[in-house]
């Protein structure tokens, strides 16, 4: 595989592991309609919240986060509305990003709630 691919599917491991561990539930990962994917879809209660995770070796060209662009928010909420069509969701939902650095074996994880309002 390659090491774009791992860093990326190592840095949704830790994020859905980080969501865990404040008490969130994972309920699906790299959910795909069309072209568009979400790579975690997590609950809390009654909210349903769309995680979009970035995740990064080094911090030459920015953070993490600034790589979600207007297009990416586009196709990840065309995906988060046939999903809640999908499984006929009435309640309320969030679009989060996180963002995770990994360099040297350590790991950042920076959360950032509400992304996309």
């Amino acid at each position: 595989m390659a090491e774009h691919l791992e860093t990326g599917k190592l840095g949704e491991e830790k994020a859905a592991a980080y969501l865990i561990e404040k008490g969130y539930e994972i309920v699906a990962r790299n959910y795909r309609f069309k072209h568009s994917e979400i790579d975690l879809i997590a609950k809390m209660g009654k909210l349903t919240i769309f995680v979009e995770v970035k995740t990064r070796t080094n911090l030459s060209y920015g953070f993490p986060e600034e790589f979600v662009d207007a297009t990416k928010v586009k196709l990840v909420m065309r995906a988060a509305e046939h999903y809640i069509f999908d499984t006929d969701w009435h309640f309320d939902i969030r679009f989060d990003i996180i963002s995770v650095i990994i360099n040297n074996n350590e790991v950042r994880i920076k959360h950032v709630e509400d992304a996309f309002c």
